[in-house]
């Protein structure tokens, strides 16, 4: 009979990092814990007073411009001069009531720009453009 020697085991190569993440895991919780907390501030004047009331609307007008760069004031027809008279009346209410701008889809951007500027030199405070959904047809 002969003897078979056993099959000698052979090393594992591998390195088990099981610890490492382990210890990793530890540094990153203490790093975390020793972050100082955020000191800096940005420091605001608020106001200390009561905010006034909103003021009620005392009037709203409608300045239209028609493809054929007809003006109205509140549906009413009327020239570049009556406009500019018109907005230097309505700057001398108190307080001064909201001018809308309602050009339409077709309308010449001459005939806008010019009525822009006549709105800017009589410094009208109060101003803004309405119905711009009617645009999304046009482009």
């Amino acid at each position: 009979m002969r003897f078979v020697p056993a099959i000698a085991p052979t090393p594992v190569a591998e390195m088990n990092t099981t610890p490492l993440i382990d210890v990793l895991l530890v540094l990153l919780v203490m790093l975390i814990i020793t972050i100082p907390p955020q000191t800096h501030a940005v420091k605001l004047d608020l106001p200390s007073a009561p905010t006034p009331p909103v003021p009620v609307l005392p009037k709203v007008n409608l300045v239209t411009i028609s493809s054929d760069a007809v003006l109205r004031w509140n549906g009413v027809p009327l020239s570049r001069e009556q406009l500019r008279q018109e907005l230097a009346a309505s700057r001398q209410i108190q307080p001064s009531p909201e001018l809308h701008l309602q050009p339409a889809a077709d309308a010449r951007h001459g005939d806008v720009d010019e009525v822009l500027v006549l709105i800017k030199r009589e410094h009208i405070q109060r101003f803004g453009l309405v119905g711009n959904d009617q645009y999304r047809s046009v482009f």
